[in-house]
């Protein structure tokens, strides 16, 4: 049993319940800061509040040797944008501020891909040394994380020991808030259109980006980025491995980017000002979707051994858990293999 005491911010989300049910298998002392309306493992400490409330966030850091801080707004979408600030970059700058008055060995910060490509074309393959300006970001969600990420790099100068971490697109089991990835494979099953914006992106299980945060504590060195990805994929590719899957068809048409921007707008403006709710298509996420968004993990693989488990399979994982969930709507051809 360890007697190291860590702390997860954000641990009711996606990674964030991995990440907590690899630490308790390592037999660390897990607390979580959490909204009080997000439901958490029973055999963890609770702290209920905000990483906006400074309050609540020193009292969560009593008595921890490392901080994972992945607590975020994480769509691309919000009725009220400034949420994404309030809670993504101030958020994150309270929680450092309340880790420097702590002797912590590591704060393990949870940066994005989605802050490395910008809007413009840039490398065939990015890698974790790309550097990116404010005026590149395609969207408020984008902008509050590269905010959140500069600061997280000015901790590390001024002394605290952050490791930051981008995930790529993560997938797999167990994803309750529905984030944007998760989304994105429903609506392809439940709602497909007859046709798609090809793009490319780069994807990965969500159980190797938690056991990427614990090797970043581990090994990674202070004040350096670490993209945890693995499979660079065409979105056409991936329609393939839901079909395949499921015995699902998949739209096959293409259309070009002028004609989702501007359903991305109308979708955008009829769920600001009517429904909402989260459309279907976020104007950032069409803009992100411009250009290819392939990332290189190499630095992570080789400093951090950042595992590289089946995307298939983590797909597979996923829609099973999908449908037991009966968050799929339709009866699926192939659904007895499943």
């Amino acid at each position: 049993m360890s007697d190291r005491r860590v702390l997860v911010t954000g641990g009711g989300g996606f990674i964030g319940l991995h990440l907590v049910q690899q630490l308790l298998e390592r037999g660390e002392t897990v607390r979580v800061l959490e909204l009080p309306d997000v439901p958490l493992p029973i055999d963890v400490e609770v702290v209920r509040g905000s990483v906006c409330d400074a309050y609540a966030v020193n009292k969560a850091l009593k008595d921890v040797d490392r901080l994972y801080h992945l607590a975020a707004n994480p769509n691309l979408w919000a009725h009220d944008k400034a949420d994404f600030r309030r809670v993504n970059y101030e958020g994150t700058c309270t929680v450092l501020q309340e880790a420097a008055r702590h002797n912590l060995e590591v704060v393990v910060y949870t940066s994005t891909e989605s802050i490395l490509t910008g809007k413009g074309r840039h490398e065939a393959v990015v890698d974790s040394a790309a550097k990116r300006l404010i005026k590149e970001m395609p969207g408020p969600y984008c902008r509050s994380k590269f905010l959140a990420e500069q600061a997280a790099f000015q901790a590390a100068v001024d002394g605290l020991p952050v490791v930051i971490v981008a995930p790529t697109l993560p997938i797999g089991p167990g994803d309750r808030r529905i984030t944007p990835p998760t989304r994105m494979i429903l609506d392809f099953i439940n709602r497909p259109g007859p046709a798609y914006l090809e793009c490319g992106f780069n994807m990965i299980d969500v159980r190797d980006v938690a056991a990427g945060h614990i090797l970043a504590a581990e090994h990674g060195r202070h004040g350096e980025r670490y993209i945890l990805g693995n499979e660079n994929i065409t979105l056409s590719r991936f329609l393939g491995l839901i079909e395949e899957i499921t015995g699902l068809a998949m739209p096959k048409k293409r259309i070009p980017f002028w004609v989702a921007l501007a359903a991305g707008a109308v979708s955008e403006f009829v769920a600001d000002y009517v429904t909402h709710r989260q459309p279907r298509a976020p104007l950032t996420g069409v803009r992100l979707a411009r250009y290819p968004m392939y990332f290189d993990s190499d630095k992570s693989i080789k400093e951090l051994g950042l595992p590289q488990n089946s995307i298939y399979q983590a797909l597979l994982d996923e829609i099973e858990w999908l449908l037991e969930q009966g968050l799929i709507e339709r009866r699926l051809p192939l659904q007895q293999r499943i």
